[in-house]
């Protein structure tokens, strides 16, 4: 997927587990692992807006769109 997660550099960045994200954010470790595994194939606006507001950071913060990975859409 072109769309990468970054949310492990955020929270390394704010030096914040994901644990205490969790916590915070009232997301599942689970459903928060999927986001940062980058395995999510969707993320809410809800869960987006949380962790912006725990993270103090913007979408583009967590969210980076990378032209060298293939999109699902592609034939070969």
């Amino acid at each position: 997927m072109s769309i990468r997660v970054t949310l492990d550099r955020m929270l390394l960045e704010r030096r914040m587990s994901l644990t205490e994200l969790c916590d915070r954010v009232g997301i599942t470790m689970a459903n928060l692992s999927i986001l940062k595994t980058g395995k999510a194939k969707a993320v809410r606006f809800s869960t987006l807006e949380a962790l912006c507001r725990e993270l103090k950071c913007q979408p583009g913060d967590l969210l980076v769109f990378d032209e060298s990975e293939p999109g699902d859409d592609e034939e070969d």
